[in-house]
């Protein structure tokens, strides 16, 4: 009996940090339902700027025209409460930390926050006008640049996840460095291999155009190296007994 009470406590804390992160995901979406189509005319101002005029978005299915700017909205929802949803992930699992883990992770997930904002908007504001500004160009004669606005959608929400998250290579290079997982000098040792990983993971993310492949492969090749600049004010997680010691230190 004694030992499922901590097991149910834990249960009963992990479902109130999801109801209240459900909650503020429901409060910023309803918040921003009003702007919907604003929402979604931004999200597509990229492609819309650089159709050949005269050419325009279709949406093939009959919902579609409701559901796709709803999908936006609850994109955009989900990005603003993202600071609320840490916050309950960290408050759950703060009490189970050392004190020396617990000063790492504060600066981790504000780091993580920004560089996938930076990943989504260099996405959006480099990226996307590139790509579509070029596909424009190579469009043969006679076929009209068109695509269904859902299509669209999932391309971009794909795109944003891609960058989004090869932003976030300087914070697992941090992490593993730190954990003691991988050494400095392996990371150090394995740059080649991290520019072949790079480019071929840019390969089967990104459409098989050489622009798209380059603006996801470089940026990551660039945040490994600034990972491993910043794994050198970090120091590696030695054992069990340092980090007890360490967590008995006042703050």
């Amino acid at each position: 009996m004694d030992e499922t009470q901590p097991l149910i406590s834990h249960l009963v804390e992990l479902r109130s940090r999801l109801i209240r992160i459900i909650i503020g995901l429901l409060v910023c979406f309803f918040a921003l339902m009003p702007f919907s189509e604003q929402l979604y005319t931004f999200v597509a101002n990229p492609l819309m700027a650089n159709l050949p005029a005269g050419n325009q978005m279709i949406a093939i299915d009959v919902i579609t025209p409701f559901f796709v700017p709803v999908k936006v909205t609850l994109m955009l929802a989900f990005l603003i409460s993202l600071p609320n949803t840490l916050w309950q992930v960290w408050a759950f699992v703060a009490p189970g930390l050392y004190q020396t883990e617990k000063r790492l992770v504060i600066p981790l997930v504000i780091s993580t926050v920004l560089l996938f904002f930076v990943g989504m908007a260099f996405a959006y504001y480099l990226v996307f006008p590139t790509i579509f500004h070029f596909l424009a160009q190579v469009t043969p004669e006679g076929v009209s640049m068109a695509t269904d606005i859902d299509k669209y959608l999932s391309f971009v929400l794909g795109m944003f996840v891609a960058f989004g998250i090869a932003f976030e290579t300087p914070v697992v290079v941090v992490l593993l460095c730190r954990m003691g997982i991988v050494s400095l000098e392996k990371l150090r040792a394995a740059r080649s291999y991290v520019i072949v990983g790079a480019f071929v993971v840019a390969a089967i993310v990104t459409p098989p155009d050489v622009l798209s492949q380059i603006f996801l492969a470089v940026p990551l090749i660039i945040l490994y190296e600034l990972g491993l600049q910043m794994c050198r004010f970090v120091k590696p997680k030695t054992s069990e007994a340092d980090e007890i010691t360490a967590s008995q230190l006042p703050e």
